[in-house]
């Protein structure tokens, strides 16, 4: 089939074509992210996909959406015909599965050596543990990242699938194709990208290694100045049992939210003097719980305090920066993140619906 590359799409990556073979996740994520780009995505569905959502966002902008059955002959013949016309071929099966279906990258650099494979999984493509299942919270768990999200004395906390799906696995994925697309323009050829969540995420942690090698950061969560540790890096809850966000780390905010409290001339602390943290956590709770939410947003408005409500999801689009920017559009009824980053000469065309 002639790959579709349609005039309306824009962007640093227009005419680049991505084929990406279903998966969940961070694979379909990274493949939305090059679409935004304005790469022409093709994705592949399996055969018989698990469950999915009536409408899939995630999914916008591809240029087609085709269903194969990969284990028969003519299905895998399709894949390969466009894999041959590609310039990007995304998968996110586990170790060896791409190979046995009779697509590995050795089957496909044959017929296209200038095609860039990517493969997304969670262990990687070698170690003991890449042949077996796991998720975001697996992944997250032995790199360090899973502990270290905790307040004191607490189970850790689950944040979303944010860190090993997306922040360790699609933007890292995303990041080696970029990479690799730049080097081909010298070389003329492709190559296999290994990304593995655990790399990733382990990528995100590398500011912890070094404070920890600098004795600055302990094991114990929730006893760091930005996991909960410090009064003045934390959530306070206010009158209307709503929060907000506090993140005065520097001295000149640290004054700004004192003041802004209440606070400027009262006899406290020192701001880093961690035997008065507790003393500064049970004045600020208590400052914090009388009034609410919203007053507060008011009262740090225009005060460089570092202190910002914590919204809900439906407040969100309506935050006045947030429409400001246009962070977030709507496509037929729904919300969702407008494609970024903004280029100046090669601006992205707005999203498309998913294709049903």
């Amino acid at each position: 089939m002639d790959w579709p590359i349609a005039p309306d799409r824009r962007g640093p990556l227009h005419g680049t074509r991505v084929l990406e073979v279903g998966g969940i996740g961070p694979l379909p994520h990274a493949g939305m992210l090059l679409a935004d780009l304005g790469a022409s995505v093709i994705r592949i569905e399996r055969h018989d996909p698990p469950p999915a959502l009536e409408r899939d966002d995630v999914l916008r902008s591809r240029a087609a959406v085709i269903d194969l059955d990969l284990k028969s002959p003519d299905g895998l013949q399709v894949l390969l015909d466009l894999a041959r016309e590609a310039d990007v071929l995304l998968e996110g099966f586990r170790p060896g599965v791409a190979e046995r279906l009779g697509f590995g990258p050795d089957v496909c650099v044959a017929t296209n050596p200038r095609l860039v494979f990517a493969r997304m999984t969670g262990w990687g493509q070698q170690g003991a543990l890449a042949k077996r299942a796991g998720h975001d919270i697996n992944y997250i768990s032995i790199t360090g990242a899973l502990h270290a999200i905790s307040n004191h004395g607490d189970a850790p906390v689950v944040p979303l699938n944010l860190v090993g799906d997306f922040g360790g696995g699609s933007m890292l994925l995303v990041m080696g194709v970029l990479a690799a697309l730049l080097e081909r323009g010298t070389s003329d050829k492709g190559q296999v990208i290994d990304v593995a969540m655990v790399d990733g995420v382990s990528l995100l942690l590398q500011s912890l290694f070094v404070l920890r090698s600098q004795g600055v950061w302990n094991d114990e969560p929730g006893t760091n100045v930005i996991d909960t540790g410090a009064p003045f890096y934390d959530t306070y809850r206010c009158a209307d049992g709503r929060h907000v966000a506090v993140g005065a780390l520097e001295p000149r905010f640290y004054a700004e939210l004192l003041a802004g409290l209440g606070l400027a001339h009262a006899s406290l602390p020192n701001q880093y003097d961690r035997t008065g943290w507790p003393q500064l956590r049970r004045v600020f709770t208590e400052q914090f719980s009388r009034r609410t939410r919203d007053e507060w947003a008011s009262v740090f408005r225009d005060r460089d305090a570092c202190v910002t409500p914590v919204l809900a999801w439906a407040e969100v689009p309506e935050h006045e920066h947030l429409k400001s920017r246009s962070t977030h559009i709507d496509i037929d009824g729904v919300v969702q993140a407008a494609p970024a980053p903004r280029f100046s000469r090669t601006p992205l065309a707005p999203p498309r619906p998913p294709r049903s």
